[in-house]
């Protein structure tokens, strides 16, 4: 894939636009977001992020535009589980909801300007050993059996990593907020406000969840350029869905079995491609291993929607047939 310099720069220009339109347009006055102004953004950072792909597909055929959807979809269901550790955290911090959106845009953009370092050092990484995909298949596999454990439960409390305890270790911080001020002076001393630290916990939170993230869209596309933009527009929006589906999220009972499924075929189509361009001794005496055909694009595509659409409408009817049972209840027991 021939990318010029200027899709680049008109690229990360339009990703710093819709940036400095949230900064400027949405969190400049705190405010709690209705689920209308939620809803209408979402989908209009859904719109962009689809245009992009067509102009993708137009630009560069329908094997680069392929591989940029199936990455932005798996990116976007993978962000959905973020959301999870999200709550749990304003919830911790008891962050104000007129603030939240403050939070979560400056704790998205940590995570934007983080995710993007390890996307060029992937990049590198298999530019230079092929063997990479080895390790980032298993890793995969391996935490789609973690997934896959953990079920339908999700942790109800959230616990503090070690960049937030660090920071708490170096830098005084007040015990209340400042209103939305990440940095206050009390008798001559500076503190930080716990709006920083949530912040932080925001974006560290998020960059943890990368490390399977990257490695999964990697195994979709290899191409840098539609790693970034794909991973880029699905944060992006991440703060308009996060109020949006805020309360829905524990009807999506079954999403853990989706999201390993999905890191699990990523997971087994990169030991495949792994196969295919091995330099390994150990295996096949160096020589590549073609007896299994590689996934194709389509069929990558085709398998993340299928599942994702199963576990959504399974979910919801398991969420309905719950609501109901539990409604009878009260009335048998009378």
């Amino acid at each position: 894939m021939d990318v010029p310099v200027w899709a680049w720069i008109v690229t990360v220009l339009a990703i710093l636009a819709m940036l400095a339109v949230d900064y400027v347009g949405h969190v400049r006055t705190p405010h709690a977001p209705t689920l209308k102004e939620s809803a209408w953004w979402s989908v209009a950072y859904v719109a962009v992020a689809m245009i992009f792909g067509l102009i993708v597909l137009a630009a560069w055929g329908p094997q680069y535009g392929g591989e940029y959807f199936a990455g932005y979809i798996t990116e976007k269901s993978l962000s959905v589980d973020n959301l999870f550790v999200f709550v749990l955290i304003m919830t911790s911090f008891r962050v104000p909801r007129e603030h939240q959106q403050r939070v979560l845009l400056i704790g998205i953009t940590i995570a934007l300007v983080l995710r993007t370092i390890f996307i060029f050092a992937g990049a590198a990484l298999i530019a230079n050993f092929a063997w990479i995909f080895y390790l980032f298949g298993a890793f995969l596999i391996w935490t789609a059996i973690a997934q896959a454990r953990a079920g339908t439960d999700h942790d109800e409390e959230y616990t503090e990593n070690g960049v937030l305890r660090l920071t708490r270790r170096i830098f005084p911080t007040t015990d209340d907020y400042v209103d939305h001020h990440m940095v206050t002076t009390i008798d001559g001393k500076r503190y930080i406000t716990p709006m920083l630290i949530v912040m932080i916990a925001i974006g560290s939170a998020d960059l943890l969840f990368a490390v399977d993230s990257i490695p999964a869209i990697f195994g979709l596309t290899q191409e840098t350029f539609l790693v970034f933009a794909a991973n880029a527009f699905s944060l992006l929006g991440l703060r308009q869905l996060y109020f949006l589906v805020d309360g829905l999220l524990d009807r999506l009972v079954y999403l853990n079995y989706g999201l390993a499924a999905i890191l699990g075929f990523i997971g087994v189509k990169l030991v495949i491609h792994a196969l295919h361009t091995n330099e390994l001794p150990f295996v096949n005496g160096g020589e590549h291993v073609e007896a299994i055909p590689e996934i194709s694009t389509t069929v990558s595509l085709s398998f993340i929607v299928v599942v994702l659409t199963i576990t959504t409408v399974a979910s919801l009817a398991r969420s309905r047939r719950d609501a109901r049972v539990g409604s009878r209840t009260p009335e048998r027991d009378a």
